[in-house]
């Protein structure tokens, strides 16, 4: 019967310490988090690791990002860690019969992980989670792959410009980019962030550009080279296409 108590908290206090990563993860994917990027600094919150690197850094410096990560780091110091690693010691140390069952213990464990890993699983608990956090909390939550598109065709993407490259010394304007579906976010020039520049901001060689637009494009434009006026031409082709397209749907 002990044995029995001690496997099933196991199971439970594990099983509620993903549940609490998972709920985490999606909260900041939600608040525009890649989800990679959403689910190690939900687990680094939660185990307390503390990593500190500019993704961390720039995790907290947006206020609905800082109150997930407080509550998950407020959740994490309760002890479910130290719980579970205690539990799973009992076993460790004991003998015969008992290190049978933290063998089962072990098994349960892979199973939990590879169920909570399960593609099928993430699609319908999602959903709900996502639904649970819109409907109980005055965060600030909003996915921005969604908005932007990000799970489709479109991307953000940085471009390092050279010389004699297609966007060097030339501004959004005069490189006609909207005519092409792309959209100058900012501008990364010498340490400093030139958010939202205006259609008259030179792009220089040695910047970094923030572009969206459609991936095959984006990078088309990061290898194409100064003075290809026919690749420039097909881009603006292609895109009023897909504008007629677009527009075929709205009047449906």
């Amino acid at each position: 019967m002990v044995a029995t108590n001690q496997i099933l908290s196991v199971f439970i206090i594990f099983g509620l310490a993903l549940l609490v990563v998972r709920i985490g993860a999606i909260a900041l994917r939600m608040t525009g988090l890649s989800s990679d990027v959403a689910t190690f600094q939900a687990a680094s919150a939660f185990s307390g690791a503390g990593y500190t690197t500019e993704e961390a850094e720039f995790t907290v410096s947006e206020s609905s990002r800082r109150t997930i990560v407080i509550w998950l780091i407020r959740i994490g110091s309760i002890g479910v860690v130290s719980a579970l690693a205690s539990v799973l010691l009992s076993f460790i140390n004991a003998e015969g019969e008992d290190f049978l069952t933290f063998i089962y213990v072990i098994g349960g464990v892979v199973w939990i992980i590879l169920l909570a890993r399960s593609r099928l699983l993430n699609r319908a608990v999602t959903p709900i989670i996502e639904w649970a956090l819109d409907q109980t909390t005055d965060l600030a939550i909003q996915d921005y792959t969604k908005v932007l598109g990000l799970q489709s065709e479109y991307r953000v993407a940085e471009v390092e410009i050279n010389e004699d490259e297609w966007l060097a010394n030339d501004t959004a304007r005069g490189l006609n980019l909207s005519d092409e579906g792309v959209i100058l976010l900012g501008i990364e020039r010498n340490g400093d962030y030139i958010g939202a520049p205006g259609p008259d901001t030179e792009i220089q060689p040695g910047d970094t550009v923030v572009l969206y637009g459609k991936e095959d494009r984006l990078q088309e434009l990061s290898d194409r080279d100064e003075g290809d006026v026919e690749a420039h031409e097909e881009a603006r082709d292609e895109h009023e296409n897909i504008l007629s397209e677009q527009e075929q749907i709205i009047d449906q």
